[in-house]
């Protein structure tokens, strides 16, 4: 299944990496290779993880409190958010409707 990703998630998902490789070098790119895994996963089992709202899914990422906010589509799967799940969830829940 095709993944395609926001181009607000992949700047999260920077971020990320960015703030855990200054907490410790290297620790970044474990960050990103758990979300890589949580995409394989979702690539995989798109229906499986719980819903957010009515269209949209969320995977919570192993290791780390991030979450893959995505919705399952015709042409396959749209990653809205790789969203921190301390952070306000209002901001994200503004993009749910961004991919209709």
């Amino acid at each position: 299944m095709n993944i395609r990703i926001l181009s607000c998630a992949e700047r999260e998902l920077a971020e990320g990496v960015d703030y855990y490789n200054r907490e410790q070098p290297g620790l970044g790119f474990v960050f990103a290779a758990e979300v890589e895994k949580a995409l394989d996963r979702i690539r995989a089992f798109s229906n499986a993880w719980p819903q957010f709202s009515e269209r949209s899914r969320r995977y919570v990422v192993q290791r780390f409190p991030y979450g893959v906010l995505y919705q399952v589509r015709v042409d396959g799967v749209l990653v809205l958010a790789i969203m921190h799940l301390r952070r306000d969830p209002k901001v994200w829940q503004e993009r749910v409707g961004e991919g209709d």
